[in-house]
């Protein structure tokens, strides 16, 4: 896929220059260990789908273990002249968010100009996955989120029970908390199908 029409170009830019700068000691791997798969997660997953909120820091996990380079953030301009800061997350860690055993498999390869998909293939969570990444922590940015991308079409919520529930099943401990952060979200998407139904819900 390609981002949304609606993503900002600048964000574009700086996101696709940091990803260039992982990709280029990867080139000189051997064509055997390629391409290495890059997960993206966040709000940067929301801007490409949604062109809606930007975030400064990139949330990834990769396919391999590998040796990130050193210049990892970017510095650009937003449309309206703002300096903006944007680095990858050298602390994010999937396995304390919400994921589906799947969601690696089921991600959803992203087009970028100059960055070949045969050395770093970048993916993003499915728009479902990234939902259901968003209820492990569930703040108000998370529910947010979650609402955004049910306005635009690309969640449902009886999928989204089914899929978190899923989910649910591969952790150990007090799932309590998880549970019920399934139910709200469900009923936030719930409540925009509702909207979207009788025609009073805008993106």
């Amino acid at each position: 896929m390609r981002p949304s029409p609606s993503a900002r170009p600048e964000y574009v830019a700086a996101f696709s220059e940091l990803v260039s700068r992982i990709a280029q000691p990867l080139s000189a791997l051997p064509k055997r260990a390629l391409p290495i798969k890059m997960y993206v997660a966040g709000g940067a997953a929301m801007h490409f789908y949604t062109g809606s909120r930007t975030s400064k820091d990139i949330d990834a996990a990769f396919s391999h273990r590998i040796a990130l380079p050193e210049d990892l953030e970017v510095t650009y301009r937003d449309a309206d002249g703002s300096a903006r800061l944007l680095y990858f997350d050298r602390q994010y860690n999937d396995t304390f968010a919400l994921m589906h055993e799947d969601a690696r498999d089921d991600s959803v390869s992203l087009t970028l100009k100059g960055i070949d998909a045969g050395v770093l293939d970048v993916r993003l969570l499915s728009a479902l996955d990234l939902a259901i990444s968003k209820i492990g922590r569930f703040s108000s940015q998370d529910r947010e989120d979650v609402m955004t991308l049910a306005k635009h079409d690309l969640i449902r919520s009886a999928v989204l029970r089914k899929r978190a529930n899923e989910a649910v099943q591969a952790y150990v401990g007090n799932l309590d908390s998880l549970r019920s952060s399934i139910d709200l979200a469900c009923r936030i998407v719930e409540d925009v199908e509702k909207q979207k139904s009788s025609g009073r819900v805008r993106k």
